[in-house]
């Protein structure tokens, strides 16, 4: 019995040997391919200037040669993954044995026996499973590639072809990634933490896991000195050096939120393959120079808000992403619909929430424009007065009376549509919307490009319904634009790898509104800057027209406000809606970051006012009726229905000032 179990296991081995010289190598790639591999072509997205701004890439890899990789970081890859490499011809018995003694010694595995070449194998030909089938084929693919090429050809490729971790594969793309330099000007103490990346690059990540990447790097270093490549005092001046990683607000490149709303769009228009490794070209709308301004705007603003509210000691502490207070800025050019600037919150890389598309929020008082729009088109003016007094509906929220009241807890008896507006008073905006009907507001909304869905009873009159940003900044940019809604666009153009023309975004708007309506609305909301809840704004001495939104317990700070030339949304709040702190309306919350980043903005922008359509009035009438004229301003109104008691004659409407400050 025991001869003829011997001779069957004997012809099994036998069997298992001619399969792996006969079959097992025609099933292999053939590694001449080495030749011909190319590094997948990501796609590439420029600035409004066509000025290289990102790419989408599967692999971030640059090709350098081994002339060009330092000595000592060849020296420490070697000595850290195959110190054998230039004795062995691609499959080391001896590094194999001695892993298997070290696995056993340790009841796990702890060191795998493969040389640089199977590595290099596995990598460009065969799949990572664990598969005895799949060491065989790497073993075999080894002793081919040994056999083709030199040893320094090998080692140029693994090291242009290993992972190291954050999307970077090849040494020069892992050089620039953690010390944002090339591998020509990488030092001792650099070249040893690289080569001990490789092995686990997310466990030795020296950004999420500074502490293990130390030690992983004083590891390969004294493996250099057992090698006999490095001298112990320089190991130990190595082991002591710092990181010196890229510093954290340079890996924080501008634009993340943009980017990847981009890439989100083409995704789903061409695939994520296509993205990802079709070379497409994208020719984005954004401008560089208004992106930083808004970045650095929003970060000052939400420091100030966090200083205001809770204080140097309990502000120091470490918070969970849901307790701090986040925000977003979005700039549009109305005539074009072009995206400039897209700020989706504080930090990218601590949350990729992207708050100006995705999230949708209770605008306050910044929604009232629409439902004054509609009060315009149903005829009332400017000078139409409301009376502002206490009010109950008897059927609100939960079946309850309903009784909306004003910020500041006052009523102010007989007040104008154009007083309603700049000091944003609630039942006011309830009372004319309870007098135009609902229906004519969301009418206006959904022209203006608002496609969420709205609360159809009169709470809609003060922002009950949740919009996005980029929803509301789109709206007001169609008063900016005369009446003409420009459908929002993040890209011009985009063409594929050999410069074919997939798409071209020819800005095509649709009128939503007359130019006289628009001209009437923008006038009353630059009220709300010369007067109103805005006029922290009117520091910038523009022709400015605003609204500010603040919703129930100061949840959400809204601040929209535009020029003839742009349209600004700013909006801050907590991504689990709770208080911003008692008074953090819009005004105070809000403007100040509008204001920092607008005068940027405008700096560079020529001082346009807004354009008076031939059929509209500018009259001065007394803001408070009270018939003595004590508060004149001019009021626009369009022909036909202009007042007959003035504060003084009809004025000239401003000649259009196009001279640069």
């Amino acid at each position: 019995m025991v001869g003829i179990a011997f001779l069957l296991g004997a012809l099994g081995v036998g069997v298992s040997v001619l399969w792996a010289f006969t079959v097992l190598p025609r099933s292999l790639p053939s590694v001449t391919a080495l030749e011909t591999i190319q590094p997948i072509q990501g796609s590439k997205l420029y600035d409004e200037n066509d000025e290289l701004i990102s790419e989408f890439h599967v692999e971030r890899r640059i090709f350098v040669p081994l002339a060009q990789i330092p000595r000592a970081l060849w020296d420490a890859v070697l000595a850290v993954e195959d110190a054998r490499f230039h004795s062995h011809f691609g499959v080391d018995p001896m590094g194999i044995a001695r892993a298997i003694y070290q696995n056993l010694r340790h009841g796990r595995i702890v060191e795998g026996g493969s040389t640089i070449t199977q590595q290099l194998a596995k990598v460009l030909f065969l799949t990572p499973d664990k598969s005895l089938d799949r060491k065989l084929k790497e073993a075999f693919l080894a002793l081919e590639l040994e056999r083709r090429y030199s040893k320094d050809r090998i080692l140029e490729m693994y090291l242009n072809q290993i992972y190291f971790g954050h999307s970077a594969y090849g040494v020069e793309a892992a050089a620039r990634t953690y010390f944002g330099k090339s591998v020509t000007e990488l030092s001792l103490a650099e070249s040893a933490l690289l080569a001990g990346l490789p092995r686990a690059p997310t466990s030795y990540s020296p950004f999420n896991h500074p502490d293990a990447a130390r030690r992983r790097r004083t590891h390969v270093l004294n493996r250099m000195v057992e090698v006999g490549a490095l001298k112990p005092a320089d190991a130990r001046g190595a082991a002591a050096a710092d990181l010196g990683l890229v510093p954290i607000e340079r890996r924080r490149t501008t634009g993340q939120y943009f980017v990847e709303y981009v890439r989100g769009l083409l995704a789903e228009k061409y695939g994520e393959d296509m993205v990802l490794k079709g070379g497409l070209n994208v020719y984005t709308t954004l401008s560089p120079t208004l992106q930083v301004h808004a970045e650095q705007a929003l970060r000052e603003g939400l420091k100030a808000l966090e200083t205001r509210t809770a204080g140097p000691t309990r502000g120091a502490r470490r918070r969970t992403v849901q307790e701090h207070p986040e925000g977003a800025i979005l700039t549009i050019e109305p005539q074009t619909g072009y995206i400039k600037a897209m700020v989706g919150g504080s930090d990218f890389f601590r949350s990729e929430f992207n708050r100006a598309v995705q999230a949708k929020r209770q605008p306050g008082s910044a929604f009232k424009p629409f439902v004054y729009i509609a009060a315009l088109e149903a005829g009332l003016t400017p000078a139409t007065l409301i009376e502002d007094s206490p009010v109950t509906y008897p059927s609100g929220q939960d079946d309850k009376p309903w009784k909306p009241d004003n910020y500041d807890q006052k009523f102010r008896g007989p007040t104008t549509l154009q007083q309603g507006i700049e000091e944003s008073v609630n039942v006011v905006a309830v009372k004319l919307q309870e007098r135009i009907g609902i229906r004519r507001t969301v009418d206006v909304a959904r022209r203006l490009g608002i496609q969420s869905p709205l609360h159809e009873d009169l709470t809609i009159a003060l922002g009950s319904s949740d919009l996005s940003l980029l929803e509301l900044t789109s709206a007001y940019g169609v008063l900016s634009n005369q009446g003409v809604w420009v459908p929002p666009t993040p890209i011009r153009y985009v063409t594929d790898a050999s410069g074919k023309l997939l798409e071209e975004h020819v800005p095509q708007g649709k009128e939503a509104l007359s130019p006289e309506l628009a001209y009437l609305i923008t006038h009353m909301l630059r009220g709300v800057v010369e007067r109103g809840t805005g006029v922290a704004a009117k520091v910038l001495g523009r022709p400015l027209a605003a609204k500010t939104g603040t919703t129930n317990d100061y949840s959400n700070a809204w601040f929209i406000g535009f020029t003839p030339h742009v349209v600004t949304g700013v909006w801050v709040g907590y991504d689990l809606p709770r208080s911003l702190g008692k008074d953090e309306t819009g005004s105070r919350v809000a403007v100040p970051i509008w204001v920092r980043y607008m005068e940027k903005v405008l700096a560079k922008m020529p001082r346009d006012d807004f354009p008076v359509p031939e059929r509209v009035a500018l009259i001065p009438m007394d803001l408070d009726p009270a018939g003595n004229c004590a508060r004149p301003v001019l009021m626009a109104f369009a022909a036909g229905t202009e007042p007959l008691k003035t504060c003084g004659p009809p004025r000239t409407p401003p000649a259009r000032d196009t001279q640069s400050p």
